[in-house]
């Protein structure tokens, strides 16, 4: 009897010296150790909220959110001390943002009860409302393929056709100290645009022009875009010279890096508010490099969600003409999450397996060849059926169609700038007071009504284009 009762204190002790130990590995951040540690605790112990909640947290920093959701919930239900805090991080991570508000917002509550700051908590609730706002309307892309490479070979595997531009090293173009990002060369060679580091370590984005052969000494970018405290990076300017495409990891950001779309204003030399291109591009993770290659009708971007340390996944698809978005209220919130989170790419083709085929085509070419400069791969992708897409108006048999397609063509020119100017009016919707919302909805309303028109009329000539095509198709 008296040596069962020892043996059982020595395992009470050691027990004891273990916890001790996970702790100590806890607060000093090294959540691999200790997470070990709390799941042998919270499986012997399953009530025990302070077990739940450091085991959670250790799942919370280790990347594994999933199984951080059940013990902080448990916690939370215990009213564990940071519960909430935790609990509303591993929400966000998942893509819960309903959840993530409502559990932030009752943290937040709790902080001013007990007259404490509600700083932190403000940040992380912006970021799951923010979170909520882009589920909302995830983008319809056709995502064709994915790879994951090494980060430090990340431009090697962009393969953009010259008509592009250039992507480099900032410290390999410049072979100087404090470029340390990385730099877009347009396809006229005449301008720059690449991250220089800062005095506070911080990447901001600058612009050059060649001049003759010298080049102009760098100006930095507007405040909107390099924002005080926080990285600018990746910068990428469409063949227009006004769509600049960037990542940024500051305030609205959903997490690390996001990538942001600007306008550049040629009469002013301004440009516009930044806006997040939002999901699937971007993630609780760091997104960015995210390159159009109109010339071959690609888009590239690179991720680091779900890739352990030191590898990205660079994602391929099509670029749309205008932006479509899934019905949020009509689909299962599961799979507008996967959608979001990209878990499958072949959930993103609808059965369009024509134009995946004509883009995996293009892509392989790209990957595989060296590209020259000269006429682009493809005008364009207008799929007949199955088998016949049009990629020049030389393709189309019939002639009616082919002006009819010169129609659709300016169609969906029309139709993306009024759905700018509408991305622009919902916008200054956001930012404005209650009597500049009440001016701004009646706009909003009618411009909608005019963007449904006319994408009806476009689905409607697409159609018809179809049927005189076919009617000469072999």
């Amino acid at each position: 009897m008296f040596i069962l009762l020892t043996l059982g204190m020595e395992g009470m002790t050691a027990s004891a010296q273990t916890l001790a130990q996970a702790k100590s590995w806890y607060g000093e951040g090294d959540y691999e150790k200790a997470k070990p540690v709390f799941a042998r605790l919270v499986k012997s112990y399953p009530n025990n909220g302070n077990y739940n909640l450091w085991y959670g947290v250790c799942c919370l920093k280790t990347g594994d959110a999933v199984g951080a959701v059940p013990c902080l919930e448990k916690a939370v239900k215990r009213r564990t001390t940071g519960g909430q805090l935790y609990l509303g991080q591993a929400y966000n991570a998942v893509y819960r943002y309903e959840e993530a508000v409502e559990t932030f917002e009752a943290y937040r509550a709790d902080l001013v009860k007990r007259k404490r700051s509600t700083a932190e908590a403000d940040s992380l609730l912006a970021v799951s409302r923010l979170g909520l706002s882009l589920l909302r309307g995830v983008e319809e892309v056709l995502v064709i393929d994915s790879f994951v490479v090494d980060k430090q070979q990340l431009l090697e595997a962009y393969r953009l056709s010259p008509e592009s531009g250039t992507l480099a090293y900032g410290k390999d173009y410049f072979q100087e100290d404090g470029q340390e990002g990385i730099l877009y060369e347009n396809e006229l060679g005449n301008r720059l645009y690449y991250s220089r580091l800062q005095e506070d370590s911080t990447l901001h984005i600058f612009t050059s022009n060649k001049m003759m052969d010298e080049w102009s000494p760098g100006k930095a970018l507007p405040d909107n875009i390099n924002e005080a405290g926080t990285n600018s990076n990746y910068p990428y300017m469409l063949s227009d010279g006004v769509t600049l495409y960037y990542a940024s990891d500051g305030a609205r950001s959903l997490g690390g890096y996001d990538i942001f779309v600007t306008r550049y204003n040629t009469n002013t030399d301004t440009y516009l508010t930044p806006e997040n291109v939002g999901m699937p591009f971007n993630s609780p993770y760091n997104d960015y490099l995210y390159v159009i290659d109109e010339f071959n009708n690609l888009g590239w971007f690179a991720s680091d969600r779900y890739q352990p340390e030191g590898k990205v996944c660079i994602y391929v698809f099509v670029p749309n003409t205008f932006k479509r978005v899934y019905n949020y209220e009509g689909m299962g919130q599961d799979r507008l999450i996967s959608l979001a989170r990209l878990d499958s790419i072949a959930a993103t083709w609808g059965g369009d397996l024509g134009q995946v085929e004509a883009a995996k085509a293009r892509l392989q070419a790209a990957l595989h060849s060296t590209p020259t400069v000269g006429k682009p791969a493809y005008d364009f992708d207008f799929i007949i059926d199955d088998r016949h897409i049009c990629h020049s108006l030389d393709d189309f048999r019939s002639a009616d169609a082919k002006v009819r397609y010169r129609q659709y063509a300016q169609g969906n020119k029309n139709l993306e700038e009024q759905l700018r100017k509408l991305d622009a009016l919902r916008l200054q919707y956001q930012q404005a007071d209650k009597n500049g919302k009440n001016n701004l909805a009646a706009a909003i309303l009618d411009l909608e009504q005019l963007t449904l028109r006319l994408m009806a009329e476009q689905k409607q000539a697409a159609i018809e284009i179809r049927k005189l095509e076919k009617q000469l198709q072999p």
